[in-house]
């Protein structure tokens, strides 16, 4: 009982730790998005309590990450931008495709697809996680400068030409649709359009200057402005943040530095600065449900959309489970990976139907779980409720953050999450690409590829790109390694197997030794080919010896039958020697045992095969 006892205690104290720490992130990570202060608490507080609840890791902590917020900005601005630059048209969309994502995690975790998420290749998730550092930085230089575009008139009336050009397609549109357009009278439409006010002309711009100064191309775009009509109270309140966020870890780690800086920089801007820009208002009371997901939302418009919330959950399930493994290391525990996803899923999809955006399991937080004494799930869950403890109690108090403010704890976390790691081992991995007389490492190409495709293009297919040459230069490296391994030995004693050497029979020239080191795939059939035709013609034995050839696909296959077959034209002995199981099985299906090759000539041992010749001379 007293053990017990002893856990809840360090649960409690872990879980409100953890819920004060992810409070200011939350509401950063919620205005980065797109979606507002609001979407990041409920995404915290209901992805905590649930991947808690259901999930497999017992100390993991679950909230909006970096990541997952840089992904869902993308989404987000995406979807914003082709409903007319609406927050509200966009957002049952917007959740339906979150709601799709935690879904899909839920199946991953049905299908017990957990343990192939490793699988993954460290070059792509390198250059995937220092991309997002720098989407987010970049990103936020505007809100930390104080610059917002649609508040700038100049860079506005720039879009008013192109927004009058909008209203009256739109205008258009709508009488084509109600059949009144006809060539002969444009009455009507010039009704209409003389009834165009200013007012709706500079809505229109100023979504167009909005929408040309989001992501990272818009922010550089944006940037020479921005510098010329800087805000130094939002600069000062933003670079304030950051010098305390780096300075008190410094003087001690026991209290969060994001949370001292975010009350230290809240309360000089409510005493001293009486103009500073607040976040938006955070609504009071208990998050309801948002309905229109399932009212105002068909089906069909949620198709074009399926992939980019398989990437999203993949990459939730990615980040989850790498924090998963960090919690294991730490607690000398064992997580269960299928059940982690299910519970992450579930934690996200009812998080969308709040309005929150989706998350992952956070490693800085479970790291503060488990170091105030947080041992099983039940810290997880308090943390979620210490958030929507906040929300019910202090929704006004923190409605009072300065946007400055979070975004320069945004900076701190865009630096911090940038893969230093695999940008410091750039100059020592080895050059195997020739470039003139340099060269470059493979695996930095694909990093770095990853790298720039996800920061100024797309990070779906930047990331779908990245596997795809990743997988296609390690196939040609093991398959460049299996055909300079392997080799054809006849009567050559400096290239026998050590079990060979002692064999006189093996040393002569009517004897090839075929050896295979390696899987033989399609990427290292070519090489295979080629070598199989220095098999000389006085050989009229040939021994393929599989020992080290523990795989072979259909392309390998068919490569090994072809030779075969040729070598049965020449009338040559053709013996197998220690086939292991699984190419044994694919060489039964199609037949090539034991049509090409007798059973009576595959051994398994070498001393099998050397008395089968002896008694054959």
């Amino acid at each position: 009982m007293k053990k017990a006892f002893v856990h809840i205690k360090g649960d409690i104290f872990g879980g409100l730790t953890a819920g004060i720490v992810a409070l200011p992130l939350a509401l950063a990570f919620g205005v980065s998005s797109g979606l507002g202060p609001t979407a990041g608490l409920y995404g915290a507080i209901f992805l905590s309590f649930f991947a808690a609840l259901l999930g497999g890791t017992n100390t993991q902590i679950s909230g909006p990450t970096a990541p997952m917020t840089a992904v869902s900005m993308v989404i987000i601005g995406t979807l914003i931008a082709s409903n007319d630059g609406s927050v509200e048209k966009a957002l049952p969309i917007i959740l339906a495709v979150f709601i799709l994502a935690g879904l899909m995690q839920v199946a991953l975790g049905f299908l017990k697809l957990g343990k192939y998420i490793r699988y993954i290749p460290y070059p792509v998730v390198s250059g995937f996680m220092t991309a997002i550092g720098l989407i987010i930085l970049i990103t936020q230089l505007l809100p930390v400068l104080g610059y917002y575009a649609k508040e700038d008139m100049a860079y506005v009336d720039t879009f008013k030409p192109q927004a009058e050009a909008i209203i009256l397609s739109n205008i258009l549109e709508e009488e084509a649709g109600e059949g009144l357009l006809v060539l002969e009278d444009f009455s009507d439409t010039v009704v209409r359009g003389s009834a165009i006010s200013q007012g709706q002309i500079l809505e229109e711009s100023q979504t167009l200057a909005a929408k040309s100064a989001s992501g990272v191309l818009g922010a550089i775009r944006v940037l020479p402005s921005a510098l010329q009509n800087i805000s130094w109270i939002e600069f000062l309140l933003a670079l304030g943040t950051i010098i305390i966020i780096y300075g008190f870890k410094r003087i001690t780690t026991a209290v969060p530095s994001t949370l001292v800086a975010l009350v230290v920089m809240t309360g000089i801007a409510i005493l001293f600065v009486p103009n500073y820009r607040p976040i938006t208002a955070i609504p009071q009371g208990f998050p309801v449900p948002k309905w229109e997901i399932f009212t105002e939302l068909r089906l069909a418009e949620l198709m074009p959309y399926v992939f980019t919330a398989l990437t999203l959950a993949l990459l939730g399930a990615i980040d989850s489970l790498l924090t998963s493994v960090v919690a294991d290391n730490m607690t000398k525990t064992k997580h269960k990976p299928n059940k982690e996803l299910i519970g992450q899923g579930i934690g996200n999809s009812i998080s969308a139907m709040f309005g929150g955006i989706p998350g992952a399991g956070a490693t800085i937080r479970t790291v503060v779980n488990i170091n105030s004494g947080g041992k099983t799930r039940i810290s997880g869950m308090i943390a979620g409720l210490v958030l929507l403890m906040i929300l019910l109690l202090f929704s006004s108090a923190a409605s009072t953050i300065p946007a400055a403010v979070l975004a320069g704890i945004l900076v701190t976390v865009g630096i911090g999450v940038m893969d230093y790691k695999g940008l410091r081992a750039i100059p020592s991995l080895p050059r195997d690409i020739k470039i003139g007389k340099t060269g470059i490492s493979s695996e930095v190409v694909v990093m770095l590829v990853v790298m720039l495709l996800s920061t100024v293009w797309n990070l779906v297919y930047a990331v779908g790109i990245g596997l795809v040459m990743a997988s296609l230069m390690f196939m040609k490296k093991i398959g460049d390694l299996t055909e300079n391994s392997s080799e054809v030995t006849t009567g050559s004693k400096e290239k026998l197997w050590e079990d060979e050497k002692s064999s006189t029979l093996l040393k002569s020239d009517n004897i090839a030794i075929k050896h295979i080191n390696g899987p033989l795939f399609f990427g290292s059939t070519d090489g295979f080919q080629k070598l199989a035709k220095t098999i000389k013609a006085e050989a009229n034995t040939v021994l393929f010896r599989f020992d080290r050839m523990e795989y072979i696909d259909q392309s390998g296959l068919y490569a090994l039958e072809d030779l075969l077959v040729d070598l049965s034209k020449q009338g040559k002995r053709i013996y197998f020697i220690h086939l292991p199981k699984q190419p044994r099985y694919m060489m039964e299906r199609i037949g090539l045992l034991p049509k090409l090759v007798p059973a009576a000539n595959v051994f398994e041992e070498l001393p099998d095969f050397l008395n089968h010749i002896k008694s054959q001379n």
